[in-house]
């Protein structure tokens, strides 16, 4: 069973073992640095709304992570998501959509509910998928290196 609390500084460290690949981090933040850090959650927690943690009730172990982020026409999407590698296809994740859409819904009033993909999750795709998220459109992203990425955008409705 899981349950879930606002980031406190104690969980950053368990957040911080979640990617175990460059990859992996770059599907939860592109611009961070692998390994990720304390330093660069709390970085990126300057423009994020309400960190969520999803613990294990049982253990009390931190096993997923979340946040929001304002898009540029003030939409709130679901950001630098994570699930402990121990937890990944037992519920953690579903628990922490379905936490964050509440959230969304009974603090922000929001009747949609958005988030950003990279192409080549297609483990992620396909959950959100599974979910409800349908694809409304595309954004190419050029990184810091030059490199292009595309994100999906994805929607699901709250009412």
């Amino acid at each position: 069973m899981y349950i879930h609390r606002p980031l406190a500084n104690e969980d950053l460290s368990a957040i911080c073992s979640f990617p175990q690949t460059p990859e992996e981090l770059f599907y939860m933040s592109p611009k961070s640095e692998f390994p990720l850090t304390p330093e660069q959650i709390l970085g990126l927690l300057e423009n994020r709304y309400d960190p969520t943690v999803i613990v294990e009730e049982s253990s009390g172990q931190v096993v997923a992570y979340a946040n929001f982020y304002e898009d540029m026409d003030q939409s709130l999407w679901l950001g630098n998501v994570i699930v402990a590698p121990s937890h990944r296809g037992m519920g953690a994740a579903q628990k922490l959509l379905q936490t964050m859409m509440d959230i969304a819904k009974e603090k922000y009033g929001m009747t949609c509910f958005y988030l950003s993909c990279h192409n080549t999750n297609s483990r992620g795709l396909v959950f959100y998928h599974k979910l409800g998220f349908e694809p409304f459109d595309v954004r190419i992203t050029t990184l810091d290196d030059d490199r292009k990425m595309i994100t999906i955008q994805m929607r699901m409705n709250l009412v």
